[in-house]
């Protein structure tokens, strides 16, 4: 009997073997939240996440039949920023490598550091002791920043810094400062960068920095992630598989993380 709880990965053709990815043997964290009434979204976006209800009950047949149309703009909620988004050159969502979406990954935790400042940014000094302690940063790794700002989601004031609707000028929280992301893309060169605030750039940033030198290198943005508090510093794989929409600049994504138990 097929166990249920393995999946099965052909590694070749012509009698090579198959291997199993056991996921009984891993702890599986979501790092999503879920898309609804109260999914927050850039105070200029001009729409927010949309459900509506094209049928729910019982149909003529006998048996029971719902379905919805959903409408959201690509940058809300937990979402991927394709490097299109900031690069007329970039990978379009469709076009981001699954291999850079798939992997290893890390968290670097500057909670306590966002706690006493909400504009605080990481630094190249906080990567450096990040490796002092779990050794230098691989190429490919996704890394993820964890401020511990999603227990503010999703309350618009407290997440976002400001909750007038149309105005972006306001805003404050932690994220990725340029000197670490430099680091990490240009000289790590990783794969992703990720964060449980509402952008790769800090809330009072007005050139978007981080997101130009990201896509400028074909490296992508998770933004509005949660849950990094239960990951471990190291050790563990992302799977983050976005919608596929054809040119375009981001879009929803379902974030997992596979801890070893």
């Amino acid at each position: 009997m097929i166990n249920k709880s393995a999946f099965f990965f052909v590694v070749g053709i012509l009698g090579m073997p198959a291997f199993a990815l056991d996921v009984g043997e891993y702890d599986l964290i979501d790092l999503s939240h879920s898309y609804g009434s109260d999914t927050l979204y850039w105070p200029t976006s001009p729409s927010r996440f949309e459900r509506k209800e094209l049928a729910f009950g019982e149909t003529d047949g006998g048996y029971f039949y719902s379905a919805f149309s959903i409408c959201t703009p690509e940058h809300g909620g937990t979402h991927l920023d394709a490097p299109l988004h900031f690069s007329a050159e970039g990978y379009p969502t469709e076009r981001v490598p699954l291999h850079n979406l798939i992997g290893p990954a890390i968290v670097i935790d500057v909670a306590e550091q966002a706690e006493a400042n909400r504009n605080y940014l990481l630094s190249a000094d906080d990567v450096h002791a990040f490796e002092d302690r779990h050794g230098r940063i691989n190429p490919g790794v996704i890394v993820l920043l964890h401020t511990g700002w999603s227990q503010y989601w999703p309350d618009p004031n407290s997440y976002l810094g400001d909750d007038t609707p149309g105005d972006a000028s306001k805003l404050e929280f932690p994220s990725y400062g340029e000197d670490a992301a430099r680091l990490l893309i240009e000289e790590r060169k990783i794969a992703v960068l990720g964060v449980d605030t509402a952008s790769a750039d800090f809330g009072k940033s007005k050139d978007f920095v981080v997101h130009r030198i990201a896509a400028a290198r074909n490296v992508s943005n998770l933004e509005n992630l949660t849950n990094l508090d239960k990951l471990p510093p190291t050790g563990f794989l992302i799977i983050a598989l976005p919608m596929k929409i054809e040119g375009g600049s981001g879009g929803p994504v379902r974030v997992v993380a596979l801890v070893p138990k």
